[in-house]
């Protein structure tokens, strides 16, 4: 059974008979009525009762007809996917994002791609900063986003596009007395509680706090940012996260700067270093135009140095 048999005898069946899907078609009845026999020899049986005026389906008929509609929808979504893909307008992309991204550039970022190209789909899916290289290779995502402390390793296969550094914050009990300052110095928290984040990056900051004589005391560990806020607005200790968090979070903590630790934190779109593939390109320039500064207050992905 291929296509062109599948469309003449659903013509048929749409039409109500040969003449009239010959005149649908542009063909001549002989070619209708020849394909139509051919493909109920390949099937073994026929597809129309010829007995009766007009023509009626027999149960074998009656069974094929809608799955050959079915597998002719799919051919042409078929055809216009790759179409569209080909020309760059369809297809599907998937992102990896770390989560303070969804705080920042992402949802924006997210909007202006579907607008440009509303037939893509895209996948998206909360994948640590160290698990995106692998994932960019065996092809689960085309794009990464990534956070780094400082300097960061690149690899070779690998292509980084810096959009945006930004410090880190404390996070304090909104009733903490220390909660009320507009800065705060390491050996101000030396007794109180850390609470560790799994999935943060500023667990990087660990080394260097230990090397700058700052020791913490890990109380509780969290899986997630939004978890470790909810221990600290408990009371149960502080934590550090990305200034972008901090955005429309919630209001019972306090977000304080801190003077002592200088090292940025880096949010960078990861891919591979030999992709071709306009849509990433566009999805990255995206992300590149909305993490620029002169963006403006609607644009910006979230708090700057």
């Amino acid at each position: 059974m291929n296509t062109r048999q599948m469309k003449y005898f659903c013509e048929v069946v749409d039409a109500g008979s040969i003449v009239q899907a010959a005149k649908r078609l542009f063909v001549a009845q002989s070619a209708i009525t020849m394909t139509i026999v051919q493909l109920e020899s390949e099937l073994g049986g026929e597809l129309f009762d010829r007995k009766t005026r007009p023509w009626e389906l027999t149960t074998l008929g009656q069974f094929v007809f809608p799955r050959a509609k079915e597998l002719l929808r799919q051919g042409k979504r078929l055809e216009e996917n790759a179409r569209g893909l080909a020309a760059g307008t369809r297809g599907w992309i998937s992102i990896g994002y770390i989560e303070s991204t969804m705080n920042s550039l992402m949802p924006k970022a997210i909007r202006m791609f579907s607008k440009l190209f509303p037939d893509v789909k895209m996948e998206l899916s909360l994948v640590s900063t160290y698990e995106q290289p692998e994932q960019l290779r065996n092809g689960r995502i085309q794009i990464g986003l990534s956070r780094f402390f400082g300097t960061f390793e690149c690899h070779e296969d690998l292509n980084y596009k810096t959009l945006f550094q930004e410090p880190c914050v404390i996070v304090l009990p909104k009733d903490h007395p220390l909660a009320e300052k507009s800065l705060l110095s390491l050996p101000e928290l030396m007794t109180i509680p850390f609470i560790s984040v799994l999935q943060n990056p500023t667990l990087q900051l660990m080394p260097m706090m230990v090397e700058a004589g700052f020791t913490l005391q890990i109380a509780q560990k969290a899986t997630e940012v939004p978890s470790a806020l909810g221990l600290v607005a408990a009371g149960l200790g502080f934590t550090f996260i990305p200034a972008s968090f901090a955005v429309n979070n919630r209001s019972d903590v306090a977000f304080i700067p801190v003077a002592d630790l200088s090292s940025e934190t880096s949010v960078v779109a990861v891919t591979m270093a030999d992709q071709g593939n306009m849509l990433v390109k566009a999805l990255v320039d995206i992300l590149a135009r909305l993490a620029k500064p002169e963006s403006g207050p609607e644009d910006a992905p979230g708090p700057r140095p």
